[in-house]
């Protein structure tokens, strides 16, 4: 008798245990946390790629150009989605303070006539102001995941930052060579790209 108790006791105090363990996580990471603020800025990195990425599909008639642009606009707007989610989960805001115009620059980011600009570009021109924009945005993302790589950052969110990390990188590869391929360079890497979001500017 006592051992058919002591089974189920067991049992409970586990679950007890292991819910005691997981309430911080489940609680969410705090306001100014380097989850929050990754995965917020992330957000607005992402949705100027899938803006540019969606110009230069209505423009361009490069077949590798294009395909780039709609891996990028599928892969980066469910990014978004997943993002949006966490922020949800944590009971944060989807918005934060925003980036300063100072900061998005050394995060790689395009200014806004630069993104309207694709809208005017035409064949070659547009393909190419494309590809530059997008190598250097990119650069930008790669310093971005740094701080969410470190120890201590939630393991969803490393996640995310390694997939980022990898698939642009090899991304900015692959967008080297095509604009080595229509006799153009990329332009001069953002100032941040080797920095992280320890200097932004909220």
């Amino acid at each position: 008798m006592v051992r058919r108790l002591v089974l189920p006791l067991l049992v409970v105090l586990a679950a007890v245990l292991g819910g005691l363990l997981l309430w911080p996580r489940l609680g969410g990471p705090a306001e100014g946390s380097t989850e929050v603020r990754f995965v917020r800025e992330m957000i607005q990195h992402h949705a100027q790629a899938v803006d540019m990425a969606t110009r230069v599909r209505e423009r361009s008639s490069d077949p590798d150009v294009r395909l780039l642009a709609l891996d990028i606009m599928l892969s980066q707007q469910e990014q978004i989605g997943q993002m949006r989610g966490w922020l949800t989960l944590w009971q944060r805001p989807w918005a934060g303070a925003g980036m300063s115009a100072e900061h998005a620059r050394r995060m790689g980011m395009a200014t806004q006539a630069q993104v309207e600009n694709l809208s005017v570009l035409k064949g070659r021109a547009a393909d190419v102001g494309f590809l530059q924009l997008m190598i250097r945005h990119h650069q930008g993302a790669l310093s971005m995941v740094t701080p969410a790589l470190k120890s201590g950052v939630r393991p969803e969110v490393q996640a995310l930052a390694r997939q980022i990390q990898a698939t642009q990188s090899a991304e900015v590869k692959l967008m080297t060579d095509l604009l080595r391929d229509r006799g153009a360079r990329p332009l001069p890497a953002p100032t941040g790209h080797h920095g992280g979001m320890d200097g932004m500017d909220h």
